[in-house]
């Protein structure tokens, strides 16, 4: 299915875009209890807003459905008179479909479908069912009035994330990277070259090696790319996937890890940081203005300023990792500054693949004084009609040391 997805995203050339916690106030659907499309579909509860989450992997996988799983938690006890529920490991495809359907069917307000491939899936069933609101994590399709798509500027934060790891890598006098990288969509290459971009400003030196692994959540195949990436000389390992599996790896090898999605997966000590997601706030602000009828469905995309993306040990409040603590001042400094930038507003996405820009073969992808829009970040080229690129996300910042994914298979 990962597969057949790749293969329709080259077809289209569009992509947008993947402690312990309290006891879940939300009601979940266990996936072993037989139902429409294999998995128990949950009901609504009568005189409440219903709002359904259908997630791609268990709940408590330590990166990207956990981070989701916290943010139904957030909405559950921030919005008045609501009910949450959730369905764990839905796989993409005809089942999810099924799911959304039935999910319709019970009589939600709101489904949200945390994974790229719901996409089609959800446009499907939103046509039948058009006083009910879908929302699409990660995707490039809307119709505008009952289904849109949210996402968030990840690569703001690996950005940052590079410049800690080429301070790290640096200062083991060993200038060598690795990104485990999940599918060769622009999503995937766009996450890495803002890596490798950050890394550059602390790191001039600093190469990047890539593993595809060709799947969100295989705890096993990421150890196996952390492993092979380590092995082939990285000091420090960026994933691009579910698990804290590459800081596991690094801890074996005394190395460094970065892990992603999920703020609680940076516990051992050779975890230098974690990028992560907070979506509680932006769902409880689509959920109040489903409520109160002044959220449009369309495309929804935000950024650092929203608070709801972070960098573990940067952020009020929080101590920065054993790792992370004894870089050069001047390195942490500069994340400091360029995430209070960030924050403010006063620098963003497109600040992040500002020109000039070469690639990996010494080519200039971006000119100086100019900026990649969102056209450019979302799509291999051309683009789609009429929503053509003009750079494009189809190249490797100089330094990344991989060759291209090919287009076709």
């Amino acid at each position: 299915m990962r597969k057949f997805l790749f293969l329709a995203i080259i077809a289209t050339l569009v992509l947008a875009a993947c402690g312990t916690p309290a006891a879940p106030a939300a009601t979940q659907a266990p996936a072993t209890q037989p139902a429409e499309g294999g998995l128990q579909i949950p009901d609504v509860q009568q005189g409440k807003f219903n709002v359904a989450f259908v997630l791609i992997g268990p709940h408590d996988d330590g990166g990207w459905s956990q981070a989701h799983y916290e943010g139904i938690q957030y909405v559950e006890k921030n919005v008045p008179n609501v009910h949450t529920a959730y369905i764990e490991n839905v796989p993409e495809g005809a089942d999810s479909e099924q799911v959304f359907r039935s999910l319709a069917r019970k009589g939600f307000n709101v489904i949200f479908g945390t994974s790229f491939g719901y996409m089609d899936p959800m446009e499907t069933v939103a046509g039948e069912f058009p006083d009910i609101t879908f929302i699409h994590i990660s995707g490039y399709k809307a119709n505008g009035t009952n289904f849109g798509n949210l996402f968030g500027a990840m690569e703001d934060m690996k950005y940052l994330a590079g410049m800690v790891a080429g301070s790290r890598a640096k200062m083991d006098g060993n200038p060598k990277l690795g990104y485990m990288a999940t599918f060769p969509i622009p999503e995937e290459l766009r996450l890495g070259n803002a890596f490798m971009l950050g890394a550059k400003k602390t790191c001039p030196e600093c190469t990047m090696d890539v593993r595809w692994i060709n799947t969100w959540h295989d705890p096993v195949a990421e150890k196996d790319a952390a492993a092979s990436l380590f092995d082939a000389g990285a000091q420090v390992v960026l994933t691009g996937a579910d698990t804290p599996a590459v800081a596991d790896v690094a801890q074996e090898k005394g190395k460094w890890g970065i892990t992603y999605d999920y703020i609680g997966s940076c516990k051992v000590e050779r975890c230098l940081t974690t990028i992560y997601w907070n979506w509680g706030p932006i769902y409880a602000k689509v959920v109040k203005g489903v409520i109160d009828k002044t959220y449009k469905p369309g495309f929804d995309y935000f950024d650092a300023d929203s608070g709801s993306l972070g960098l573990f040990g940067f952020m009020e409040g929080q101590t920065m990792t054993k790792g992370a603590s004894d870089l050069p001042a001047a390195d942490v400094q500069m994340v400091k500054d360029t995430l209070a930038q960030m924050l403010a507003g006063k620098f963003n996405r497109f600040d992040v693949f500002a020109g000039p820009i070469n690639d990996n073969k010494g080519k200039t992808v971006v000119p100086a004084g100019e900026k990649m829009v969102q056209a450019d970040l979302d799509q291999f080229p051309p683009g789609a009609p009429g929503l053509e690129c003009k750079y494009c996300m189809y190249w490797w910042a100089d330094g990344v040391t991989a060759e291209l994914p090919s287009l076709t298979q």
